[in-house]
């Protein structure tokens, strides 16, 4: 009896939890309603699934027990053993099959329109890394130019060929932060650095695995203005949790104008490859060389991944953040502590395991860098501000190290299972995000 009454009580309570939850879909901003319908399908049929077997398990426990009454007026009830039964079988097997195909055919038809983009869709990739975000929309030609893992470098984070034409008006935006019209079709092209990922902006109901070695795509029209934060919906790693980003949705004129102050792949190139400008005292052209370092020790955060673990702004993430990091004392897990200087940096950014900051896990895995780059990032580290003890000065560049520059490093090799894209991605005009909507 305890078993029967337990099992309605389950029963009610989950209903009730259901209706009475605060934790809902938020707010639909795309034209995926049909998303939310597929849901709704198959929540409806597995929850009349729940009840009636619940409801008809606790019947079977109340009515059968051991000691129910029987028609002679005694207590106690022995089971008949029934080995088959056509009948029952046959009724289960086509009502399983009916339930399954219900569940699936919904969905089926859905997924199909999610990966057929409309003809005049513009197009957006997204690029995703352990633990960051980055995108690249095609120029005035409507094409993106190809990519391949050799060609990743500081400069040129998301690998693109540096040698096709079509690349070269291609608008990159290296940061987490991306902007798209409203009311406008949107393909989505999407490839992994390293791991597998999954983009996922929960108001559009769109999201879709990142594996590597391989393109994915989906497509579709954000309805409301706003801004939109985007998740890794696939266990990526330890910073995975960090992995966010944000998709801004505003009309056509807005996001014209933010668009036009993005950089192309041809102007990242030249500006990466543009010496320091000249000046007529030692301590200006000291100080161009210093802000180039500092470019190219930024670029080299966010292309080896540090950003995604590391940030500038004072929070704390993965690992500490770098703001106000020079100059500081830093407490390890062991109870020693020394100060942040240059040997410090370079000794934990090149044997991460060595010693562990105090709060922080061992997580951090060796990263190739040749001297030139390690001295670009560690420029950029000292750039974010120094704590206590800010009198250290910093030391002088390797011995013999090339002069900073925006050529291909060969510091950069591919990872296990990073993606390769062979083939240039050919939209018509109308894809270009410049484009105007009729």
């Amino acid at each position: 009896m305890a078993m029967a009454i337990a099992l309605v009580v389950i029963v009610v309570a989950s209903v009730l939890f259901h209706f009475l939850s605060p934790w809902w879909a938020t707010p639909l901003a795309s034209n995926w309603k049909q998303m939310d319908d597929t849901l709704t399908i198959t929540l409806v049929i597995t929850g009349i699934f729940f009840i009636v077997i619940n409801l008809f398990l606790g019947y079977m426990v109340w009515r059968f027990r051991h000691d129910a009454p029987r028609q002679d007026g005694q207590r106690g009830h022995r089971a008949d053993y029934h080995p088959e039964n056509r009948k029952l079988e046959i009724w289960l097997t086509v009502g399983t099959a009916l339930g399954v195909m219900a569940l699936l055919a919904p969905g089926l038809f859905v997924y199909a329109d999610y990966v057929r983009p409309p003809r005049d869709a513009m197009v957006m990739e997204v690029v995703g890394q352990q633990w960051q975000w980055a995108f690249r929309f095609p120029g005035k030609s409507g094409q993106l130019g190809t990519s391949d893992p050799r060609f990743v470098s500081g400069a040129n984070p998301l690998g693109l060929n540096p040698d096709d034409p079509r690349g070269q008006d291609n608008i990159v935006i290296n940061g987490p932060e991306v902007h798209v019209p409203l009311h406008r079709p949107i393909k989505v092209l999407l490839r992994s650095k390293d791991v597998l990922h999954d983009f996922y902006v929960p108001p559009f109901r769109a999201r879709m695995n990142m594996v590597p070695g391989m393109v994915t795509s989906f497509w579709f029209t954000p309805t409301q203005a706003g801004r939109f934060e985007i998740l890794c919906a696939q266990l990526c790693g330890v910073g995975h949790y960090n992995m966010r980003g944000m998709v801004v949705v505003e009309d056509q004129a807005a996001y014209d104008a933010w668009l036009a102050k993005q950089p192309t792949f041809a102007m990242t190139l030249a500006k990466a490859a543009a010496p320091p400008a000249p000046a007529g005292a030692a301590g200006g052209a000291a100080a161009g060389a210093d802000a180039v370092l500092v470019e190219k020790g930024h670029a080299l955060a966010q292309s080896k991944g540090c950003a995604g673990c590391h940030s500038v702004d004072g929070n704390a993430g993965v690992g500490p953040t770098w703001k106000g990091l020079f100059g500081k004392t830093e407490t390890f897990s062991d109870g020693s502590s020394a100060p942040v200087d240059d040997a410090f940096l370079k000794e934990e950014i090149t044997d991460p395991q060595a010693r562990l900051v105090k709060g922080f896990g061992p997580v951090m895995p060796k990263i190739p860098l040749t001297d030139d780059e390690l001295s670009a990032l560690m420029a950029y580290i000292r750039a974010q501000g120094s704590g206590e003890g800010a009198g250290i000065a910093p030391a002088a560049a390797p011995a013999g190290a090339p002069a900073p520059a925006g050529t291909t490093s060969q510091a950069a090799p591919a990872a296990s299972g990073t993606y390769t894209t062979s083939n240039a991605a050919v939209v018509p005009a109308s894809a270009s995000p410049k484009a105007a909507t009729k």
